[in-house]
């Protein structure tokens, strides 16, 4: 959306106190707005995108990774040696911090956020929920410790501070009560220093749906429509949408009507999110999100709106560009969140460097991850978002489960490949899902490692047979086996999968020149992303003749067509098993030939600077004692 025209912003740069995708989010929109950005960065963030792309950056380090984002002193010290006017804290890190937001006012800069008093009376569940009370908005029946009725099981016990499901516990008989007391207060202390706690009816499959708000300081605020969020995994968002699917009109006004009264009650400003519990015909007050959330890209593909260039203007003193009745949707939009994890070993983070990283062409991707880069578990593992926007919700789901097909991530396990089957799902699609299904039962088979697809094995197969056709120039090769005057024989391809399962095929020209897929190959074999999902192939034995006619278990063959760079061994070496005989040169990638056990060598089948073809006997190993 274009910037109102008669916004004067109060400063001319920005220093984003984050990193990654959300970094990057707002570095965009400030070049968009005309103002200079300023990334800050970590030690293990130096070369980072975020520090690329931003007008200046300032190093906030020493401290630990995660640590150098948490540090107000640093955060500051860094706006004041830039330059900056106005600090936006993105998501995560120090966003919702009060302390945080009075120090950066308390300096002299612009806060991009709401009021810190009103941080702290919404940061906390039990005000947030007599503010709610107080503005007619919906809450659930909440009890004291000591006067649970026996009729109000199953109840949820949570932390009045902080949230992402620390200190929450579900209570489903009274004998279970306070023992779930006793933990929740302990981790609720450990979190937050704060161990109150609130005890409510417990609403059994529940949808979570968040309403976006933007309020000004002229008095107005406004609702952008809400979010359905209820794909989730120990309460931690993996997808969501907007609008909501299956909504009744009567729930969904009053989602609208009770976020703009909680806004107004407590005198919010700046961008928002309001969040209920709903089931049926009822919904209930969560909590409110001080900040920007990770998921505001869907509320923007649907509305046309730049959320972040409203905060811009919000925060400069502006009055919001557009009145409630001239803010409209469209369509509909999907996001899912690329995470680093092992979705299959129950959700753990990964770390690693990624080999390849292939994003859809046909979607919007808000990430700051990329090939070659180093993936730390001192940060949050999220490595994306993609979002994509369609007439309707099946429309946007089948352009979702297309870019997941164009995703690949090599090197880093992630969870795309479980994405694009929970998108794919009867159950996403039915629009059927709650915010304990992924967690029940009910969800195991999506948390359960899938079975290799034998389309995928035969795709990389005819993809290992197009990679040794381009590797050999000679016409006269082994590779793709045309032969003058006659018919050109099969390309025969072996492959094993990793429970050690062997794949055999035969392809003419034509079947293996029109594979297409995503897939990295190495002179060991490939990888190939599979729906999202990426499964390794290797070459069995590929320097021992490929099952090849006239060669024996002696020798020792060229794995692909190439160049010879060097021969190390004579006939005649003694040499040991694992001894590197040789080099070639095949696809830009050097690989070294091995002994497959001691033995003497009794020939060698080439010179440094040949070219070879697949399968070319360069040496032969015979074993000791061998006649």
């Amino acid at each position: 959306m274009t910037r109102s025209s008669s916004s004067q912003t109060s400063f001319q740069s920005v220093l984003i106190a984050n990193r990654g995708e959300i970094a990057l989010r707002i570095i965009r929109a400030c070049r968009e707005a005309g103002l200079r950005s300023i990334a800050v960065y970590s030690d293990a963030d130096r070369h980072a995108p975020h520090v690329r792309e931003a007008d200046d950056a300032v190093h906030i380090g020493p401290t630990a990774a995660a640590e150098s984002y948490l540090n107000i002193d640093c955060i500051l010290e860094a706006a004041c040696k830039s330059g900056a006017g106005a600090i936006h804290p993105g998501y995560g890190f120090l966003s919702e911090r009060s302390e945080f937001a009075r120090a950066v006012t308390a300096a002299g800069l612009v806060f991009i956020g709401p009021d810190a008093d009103v941080m702290d009376s919404m940061g906390r569940k039990d005000s947030a929920r007599a503010i709610a009370e107080k503005a007619g908005v919906p809450v659930n029946p909440r009890y004291d410790e000591d006067d649970v009725p026996a009729d109000a099981y199953p109840v949820l016990v949570k932390a009045a501070a902080g949230g992402g499901g620390k200190g929450m516990r579900v209570v489903r008989e009274a004998g279970e009560l306070d023992a779930a007391i006793a933990a929740s207060r302990r981790e609720a202390a450990s979190a937050f220093g704060d161990d109150t706690l609130l005890i409510e009816r417990y609403v059994e499959q529940g949808r979570h749906i968040e309403v976006q708000v933007m309020a000004d300081n002229h008095g107005n605020v406004v609702h952008l429509f809400e979010r359905d969020c209820s794909t989730q995994r120990r309460h931690q968002k993996v997808i969501e949408e907007a609008p909501a699917p299956n909504l009744p009109p009567s729930v969904r006004d009053t989602l609208h009507s009770s976020s703009v009264a909680l806004c107004r009650e407590v005198g919010y400003t700046n961008a928002g999110t309001v969040e209920f519990l709903v089931k049926g015909d009822e919904a209930f007050f969560l909590e409110m999100n001080t900040r920007l959330q990770v998921e505001h890209p869907v509320t923007e593909e649907i509305t046309g709106v730049d959320l972040v260039q409203w905060q811009f203007d919000v925060a400069a003193g502006n009055p919001l560009p557009v009145e409630q009745s001239e803010i409209h949707q469209h369509g509909h939009a999907i996001e899912v969140r690329v995470y680093a994890e092992d979705p299959y070993a129950g959700f753990l983070p990964q770390a690693g460097r990624a080999t390849d990283v292939t994003w859809p062409n046909e979607a919007r991707v808000d990430a700051a991850f990329e090939s070659g880069q180093e993936v730390s578990t001192a940060y949050d593992p999220m490595l994306a978002k993609i979002i994509v926007h369609g007439t309707d919700r099946d429309d946007a789901r089948t352009a979702l489960i297309s870019a997941l097909d164009e995703t690949a991530v090599f090197g880093v396990t992630t969870n795309t490949g479980f994405l694009r089957r929970l998108v794919a799902s009867d159950e996403f699609a039915d629009g059927a899902v709650h915010t304990g299904w992924l967690d029940s039962d009910a969800a195991a088979e999506f948390t359960t490692r899938p079975e290799l697809p034998l389309e995928a094995v035969e795709t990389a197969a005819r993809l290992w047979a197009r990679i040794v056709a381009i590797a050999d120039e000679d016409p006269f090769g082994a590779a793709d086996s045309w032969r003058m005057g006659a018919e050109p024989a099969k390309t025969h391809v072996q492959l094993n999968d990793l429970s050690g399962m062997h794949h055999d095929f035969a392809f003419d020209r034509e079947e293996y020149a029109a594979a297409t897929a995503l897939a990295v190959a190495d002179p060991s074999g490939i990888t190939i992303a599979w729906q999202g999902q990426p499964w390794r192939l290797s070459i069995p034995d590929p320097m021992r003749g490929f099952g090849q006619e006239g060669v024996g278990e002696a020798d020792v063959v060229s794995p692909m067509p190439g160049t010879v760079l060097e021969v190390i061994v004579a006939t005649g070496d003694a040499v040991t098993e694992g001894q590197t005989l040789g080099m070639v040169e095949a696809m830009k990638m050097e690989i070294a030939l091995k002994a497959p056990y001691d033995g003497v060598i009794s020939s060698v089948g080439a010179a440094a600077g040949d070219q070879v073809t697949l399968g070319h006997v360069l040496f032969t190993v015979d074993p000791y004692g061998a006649e």
